[in-house]
């Protein structure tokens, strides 16, 4: 640990209210949405919060600071965050706690096969479950001493973060996509609408998953897909 931050922990001790006071969160997420939702929580628990949308991203946060918890979405733009849940398991000095997450429970053993310390299914928006998710891999000298009650507090993250996925995912979509392409954007909206409770979307971008799974056409499971994204973005502007 740093001498910063262990200056910055002994003058701001956790607490039973703020449990990861004194600590700092990276999220590693491409969604918007999913990210307000972390940080909230975060804030919410008394930790400091920095954001990464990418695995090139968190590369440049991870040379400037050691962060005390690391949560990577399974699924980002530019490769799998197994691969970066490796890379900082092996790291000889090891984040205390290192979190897989992802709308795709089926993850859940690659993450900790990767050495992950626990593992969040999106929807991320119970404060008890994100603190306990931690504070249970979390090393005891870092976290509150007394005992605490557990909250009950849902988090819900700001609409415009949701809007701004959707757009993106319009855009990638208006752009043309390939195979490759197309995987990702099932697996960037599954766990949007996942974390949005959109069954409708969610069924949809599971569709559009499998087909490709299967090798099976997708120019249907996309236009359907497409479609949804469009009526969502236009639901929201008239709003």
């Amino acid at each position: 640990m740093s001498d910063d931050l262990e200056q910055f922990m002994m003058g701001h001790p956790p607490t039973p209210e703020r449990p990861l006071q004194g600590l700092t969160v990276l999220v590693v997420e491409d969604s918007r949405f999913a990210s307000e939702a972390i940080r909230l929580l975060s804030l919410r628990s008394g930790a400091r919060i920095r954001r990464a949308d990418s695995l090139r991203a968190a590369h440049r946060h991870l040379r400037v600071y050691r962060p005390s918890i690391v949560i990577i979405d399974m699924g980002l733009p530019d490769g799998c965050g197994a691969d970066l849940i490796a890379q900082l398991a092996a790291n000889p000095l090891r984040v205390p706690v290192l979190l897989g997450m992802s709308g795709d429970e089926t993850t859940r053993d690659q993450a900790l096969q990767a050495g992950a310390d626990g593992f969040l299914a999106k929807p991320v928006e119970s404060l008890a479950v994100f603190q306990q998710s931690i504070l249970s891999v979390l090393p005891p000298a870092e976290g509150p001493v007394a005992p605490r009650a557990l909250p009950q507090d849902i988090i819900a993250p700001d609409q415009i973060a949701l809007q701004d996925d959707l757009c993106h995912a319009a855009t990638l979509m208006r752009e043309g996509a390939d195979g490759p392409m197309q995987d990702y954007i099932a697996q960037f909206l599954g766990g949007l609408a996942r974390s949005a409770h959109d069954n409708t979307l969610e069924v949809a971008a599971t569709g559009l998953a499998q087909a490709r799974a299967a090798g099976r056409g997708t120019v249907a499971d996309l236009a359907r897909v497409q479609g949804l994204v469009q009526d969502r973005l236009a639901h929201r502007r008239a709003l």
